[in-house]
């Protein structure tokens, strides 16, 4: 049976490489290593256009593969995103998201916040980590918006930069998440990406920000920050990048860095059905977003 490596499938090829059931699994490894030198020094080389055209084919393959990226925490106003994003630091969306419900049906309003006991916010925000800094920062952050903002989480930046616990990647994510206003968030798995594939150098969380900014158009900034970060969780990890079951693997100067077996590869991807939507993704066969698989899932049982 023949298999197709994802490293060779790129624009320009002559085509596929197939691999023979003769062609050793070493032999394999040593030619992908060799495309991978190859692919390095070019893309060193690459002209500011060149990477920009390379960056946008990537977000256009990073829409394919994760038709579904949305932010991960679990909001129904500004007001609960804003807190919800303070508490992110340091822990998991899924844990944030086991604290919020109780937190938000206590504390529903900015002036409840500001008014809240701080040894009771505590107890409820200890799962989380850091949970006095965090309580510290939330009912600073209570605070300052009744006084300043009438209880309102504002819709600038400057003005959201200003309030406590707030940052330019929490205000990003509130711009836009909650207002509809395009924002690049560089958290740590996106400035980890962008650095892999040589998107930018830059270690600056703002200048990563700003590089990344001119290469993507602004309107895809808050849908770039989420399918990058939905493929640093699932696939891209820190460790161990599952090179071998990734469909960036064209245009990745880093692939190489993880096992490029695509068996191997497959069972290192997280998440529902993850290895299946990997592979899929890696040979350009149809990725079925998560709504779409339980929806066929079922029409099939009915």
């Amino acid at each position: 049976m023949t298999q197709t490596c994802p490293s060779h499938r790129r624009s320009g090829s002559d085509g596929p490489f197939t691999a023979q059931p003769w062609f050793s699994a070493t032999r394999r490894t040593l030619v992908a290593v060799a495309a991978t030198a190859t692919r390095r020094r070019r893309i060193v080389a690459e002209t500011p256009l060149a990477r920009t055209r390379r960056a946008r084919r990537m977000n256009a393959e990073l829409a394919r593969i994760h038709p579904d990226a949305h932010c991960e925490l679990d909001f129904r106003t500004p007001l609960e995103l804003t807190v919800a994003t303070i508490l992110s630091a340091q822990t998991t969306d899924k844990m944030v998201n086991s604290v919020t419900p109780t937190l938000f049906a206590k504390y529903p309003t900015a002036a409840d916040y500001a008014a809240a006991d701080p040894a009771e916010m505590e107890v409820l925000l200890k799962p989380t980590g850091f949970f006095r800094a965090k309580t510290k920062s939330i009912l600073g952050f209570g605070q300052a918006l009744v006084e300043r903002y009438d209880g309102e989480v504002p819709a600038k930046l400057v003005d959201l930069v200003t309030l406590p616990g707030i940052g330019r990647k929490t205000a990003n994510v509130v711009l836009g998440n909650a207002f509809g206003i395009p924002g690049i968030t560089p958290d740590t798995h996106f400035q980890r990406l962008v650095r892999r594939w040589a998107w930018t150098q830059e270690s600056d969380p703002v200048k990563i920000e700003h590089a990344v900014g001119r290469l993507i158009p602004r309107k895809e900034w808050t849908i770039l920050s989420h399918r990058v970060i939905f493929h640093g969780r699932r696939v891209c990890h820190a460790r161990k990048p599952a090179c071998g079951a990734c469909a960036l693997a064209p245009w990745c100067p880093s692939y190489g860095d993880g096992p490029i077996a695509p068996d191997v590869a497959a069972k290192l991807v997280k998440g529902p059905d993850a290895a299946a939507r990997a592979r899929a993704a890696a040979l350009g066969l149809p990725v079925r977003s998560a709504e779409e698989m339980v929806a066929l899932a079922r029409d099939e049982s009915a």
